[in-house]
């Protein structure tokens, strides 16, 4: 099931992300990838949403010269944690330490989203609480040896293993902390085809 408005339009999804990706099909919106590369560096006084407002405009600025019917998507997601952004892991070690760190404790999950149309760039942002039981290093080492979680912000992932054993509970969208706030998107898209077409 999809809005036949979308038919007329050339979304793009600018993420590698598996999840994003099948996120966005799970809604029905018709789309195609497309990435281009960035350097994903911001200014170090930014905080929390600002971050990822930031690194979602900058990688919508890869794009230019846009059609009047298409709709380009960015993304960035960054796990908040004890007044820092949690990073993806560079190795086994910095990931096993980064779980270790977030075990037993609460974090916050941001996902800024851009929508940038030829004559409009729009962002919209969710946060997302993840508490996390303690666990032993035993289940970190299982988890991080057999999920390879090295291309996850805080080294795991919501929809797999370490989600099913280690959170406790979260407060507001799931979705969010798997890459896209869902709720927020269909809106903002349906919005976008529903309104006067942008000659």
């Amino acid at each position: 099931m999809h809005h036949k408005e979308f038919e007329h339009f050339d979304v793009v999804l600018a993420s590698g992300s598996p999840r994003r990706q099948e996120l966005l099909r799970a809604m029905g919106i018709p789309h195609r990838v497309e990435v281009r590369t960035i350097e994903e560096n911001y200014p170090s006084e930014l905080k929390g949403h600002e971050i990822t407002d930031f690194l979602a405009h900058k990688k919508a600025e890869a794009f230019d010269a846009l059609q009047s019917n298409q709709i380009v998507i960015t993304s960035d997601t960054i796990v908040w944690f004890e007044g820092r952004p949690v990073e993806k892991p560079r190795d086994r070690n910095h990931a096993l330490a980064m779980l270790e760190s977030l075990s037993g404790t609460m974090h916050e999950v941001f996902t800024s989203v851009c929508f940038k149309t030829r004559n409009d760039t729009k962002i919209v942002h969710d946060c997302t609480k993840v508490w996390i039981e303690q666990q032993s290093s035993q289940e970190l080492e299982y988890y991080v040896d057999h999920f390879h979680p090295m291309d996850k912000a805080g080294s795991y992932g919501i929809q797999d293993f370490f989600g099913y054993i280690a959170v406790s509970r979260i407060e507001g969208c799931y979705y969010n902390v798997m890459g896209l706030p869902t709720r927020l998107v269909y809106q903002n898209l349906v919005s976008l085809v529903k309104g006067p077409a942008k000659e």
